[in-house]
């Protein structure tokens, strides 16, 4: 096979990919995790059932994966607007704002994506290439915040994101957006008025 042959079926194939995780996240966020097939899921992608198995070992890993893609999709999109010029505190509170806003904006999606990564299973944490990039941009912001060990920060900061969405998406005991993200820049020397709050004041 040609060079050119194989980047053009290696792009078919990402292309099909990001189609499968684009209908994933709809369908998840329109009817709940146990209501979604993988068969729903290849309709609304437009690909042969077949395909979301080849790509996908499971509904599981493949929600969790969009998931990933999902909110580093979100985090790029916002951390784009910023430039080198910009103060540190300002990438630092984007990216909390940016995981913040996904989980209040799509409160289905993040509970479920949560109830995954903490429910037993055999796969444990899935660290896919996603995942990989989302952890990537926010080790990048810690970097920019003077952080001296940006792996071991980023462990901190993401456990502590992962607390503030559970906090926010509770059942029945559901914090107000605005507490959890004042006491997150809070624990990180942020100053609120660093950047507009996407939350209302209570």
């Amino acid at each position: 096979m040609s060079p050119r042959a194989a980047a053009v079926n290696e792009a078919m194939r990402a292309r099909s990919r990001a189609r499968i995780m684009q209908a994933t996240v709809e369908l998840v966020d329109e009817r709940g995790f146990e209501r979604t097939t993988l068969g729903d899921i290849a309709e609304r992608a437009g690909l042969a059932r077949g395909l979301v198995s080849y790509y996908f070992t499971g509904k599981r890993i493949l929600l969790q994966t969009s998931m990933h893609r999902l909110m580093h999709q979100t985090l790029g999109a916002a951390l784009a607007g910023l430039t080198d010029a910009d103060p540190a505190e300002l990438w630092l509170a984007t990216a909390i704002d940016t995981v913040l806003g996904l989980a209040a904006a799509r409160p289905t999606l993040m509970r479920t994506h949560l109830s995954l990564i903490l429910a037993p299973s055999a796969e444990g944490f899935i660290q896919d290439a996603e995942q990989k990039r989302f952890g990537g941009l926010l080790r990048e912001v810690l970097a920019r915040s003077g952080s001296a060990d940006p792996i071991a920060d980023h462990a901190v900061l993401r456990s502590a994101l992962m607390g503030a969405c559970m906090g926010l998406l509770l059942p029945g005991a559901e914090a107000e957006p605005s507490m959890i993200r004042n006491d997150l820049f809070v624990r990180y020397g942020l100053d609120p008025g660093v950047r507009p709050s996407p939350f209302r004041t209570p």
